[in-house]
């Protein structure tokens, strides 16, 4: 049987916990598989990189799922939609991408409540998940540093400000949608935005993982139900695994291995 090598490709990469999850699943079911983690200095390098490493698969995080996108050879049709892939297959020498963050984020956060939703960031993430949230029916509105990311978010019909033009109103649920709170201790907003949105929410939700960033901290100030990223990750892992191994297991077959991971 073949031995497959895959690996999580980012900057920065080291607090991935994808390599425990991945490796539980090929350990518990008995695929022939093993995954690691590399950091990626240079997104437009992802493919030659990805064929010296004899990869079979990868996942992307931040700051490359835009530039995983421009790699791959074959999109599905919801990745091709968004522009952003975080799961890459290789399939007779041809990669093929796919989106699972998407997917990962609607099924996390059907468990709360309300669908008028605030984005804080206009990266890759949010992209995708605006796009499937729009699908599912919610009321999505992006707010960003600066204008050029807001553009495709206003040719596809979203709601768009930056800090200087933004007016607060009443969100269920609000998310930070970037890495603000990853390495340090910084908001994805100013304080100000936050404290004029946060008291009107039902609950707060970061997707960042494995931490309480001070995002999740201001909100819990204000008495909200807080919610990380750890969900999000699951779920869009058993989506990518599913890939990974061509569909031979389930979603409920994958998920109590992968669930070991966050014990």
């Amino acid at each position: 049987m073949s031995h497959y090598l895959y690996a999580i490709f980012g900057n920065p990469v080291s607090h991935s916990k994808s390599p425990l999850m991945h490796n539980y699943a090929f350990k518990g079911l008995g695929f022939n598989g093993c995954y690691n983690r590399y950091r990626l200095e240079e997104g437009n390098r992802l493919k030659e990189i990805f064929f010296t490493l004899k990869l079979k698969g990868i996942n992307i995080t931040v700051p490359h799922k835009e530039a995983a996108f421009a790699a791959c050879d074959k999109l599905d049709d919801f990745a091709r939609k968004v522009g952003a892939v975080n799961t890459i297959v290789e399939r007779e020498g041809k990669l093929y991408g796919y989106n699972t963050d998407a997917p990962g984020f609607l099924k996390a956060i059907s468990e709360l409540e309300g669908k008028r939703v605030l984005f804080l960031g206009a990266g890759g993430t949010a992209q995708s998940t605006a796009v499937i949230l729009k699908e599912a029916g919610y009321d999505v509105s992006v707010l960003n540093r600066s204008a050029g990311r807001l553009a495709k978010f206003e040719e596809e019909g979203f709601k768009t400000a930056t800090f200087e033009t933004f007016t607060p109103q009443r969100y269920d649920l609000v998310v930070n949608m970037t890495s603000a709170g990853l390495e340090d201790e910084s908001l994805p907003a100013p304080q100000a935005l936050l404290d004029a949105v946060i008291p009107q929410a039902n609950a707060c939700v970061d997707v960042i993982y494995g931490k309480e960033t001070s995002f999740l901290k201001l909100a819990k100030t204000y008495g909200k139900p807080t919610k990380d990223g750890s969900d999000m990750l699951l779920y869009q892992g058993i989506i990518a695994f599913e890939h990974f191994t061509d569909y031979k297991y389930t979603f409920d077959e994958i998920k109590p291995h992968m669930q070991k991971a966050f014990l």
